[in-house]
């Protein structure tokens, strides 16, 4: 009888301990799926954000064109995006990288409603480290010819026109400066992609 008496106490001590630990798991899994849903949260308003930058880059660096008010019989002294290629392959990238971040919206959602999904963030992950590269050699490729209508070569007998052209000028700097801006946003929204990953 004491044998039984003692195995009647043991059995409600183990379930009593078994149910002191099941509400601790189960906080620590609520609390890590609020955070990775702050971290979806955050990575779709710095979407917005990006969106906002890159339409704005392409949007200005588009509508980049000067004609001043002087001319001769058989010039006019004109200066517009359109005439250097590098301008022309930067307001197709950045229109690119604009047109993929709306489309990567509905997957940053999915990082919301779902928290623990690995494929949307894997997929979000790899597509933005493949727009920051373009972003990137667009932007730079532009700041390098901004830089030279700014100041110039006296090596190669290049002349800065931003003297005669300061609107086309201020307009172009201004859109390098919003690509640099998509830049950083990407970066940002990728630490945010590998954090998460990690945490899962």
């Amino acid at each position: 009888m004491k044998s039984g008496d003692h195995a009647a106490i043991d059995v409600p001590e183990s379930s009593a301990v078994a149910k002191g630990k099941a509400p601790l798991i189960g906080s620590q899994r609520e609390q890590k799926s609020g955070v990775n849903k702050g971290l979806g949260i955050a990575d779709f308003l710095l979407r917005l954000g990006a969106i906002a930058a890159a339409l704005a880059a392409a949007a200005t660096m588009g509508t980049s064109d000067e004609t001043l008010p002087f001319f001769t019989q058989f010039f006019q002294f004109e200066a517009s995006y359109d005439d250097l290629p590098t301008f022309m392959f930067f307001v197709i990238a950045m229109a690119l990288i604009g047109g993929y971040l709306v489309l990567s919206l509905p997957f940053s959602v999915v990082t919301i409603v779902r928290p623990y999904a690995v494929a949307p963030r894997l997929l979000l992950f790899i597509s933005d480290t493949l727009a920051l590269t373009l972003t990137t050699a667009a932007g730079g490729a532009a700041a390098a010819i901004v830089y030279l209508a700014h100041n110039g070569n006296p090596n190669t007998n290049w002349l800065a026109i931003c003297n005669q052209f300061g609107d086309f000028c201020q307009n172009v700097s201004g859109a390098v400066v919003a690509s640099f801006v998509t830049v950083v946003v990407l970066i940002v929204l990728i630490l945010l992609s590998g954090f998460a990953l990690k945490r899962h």
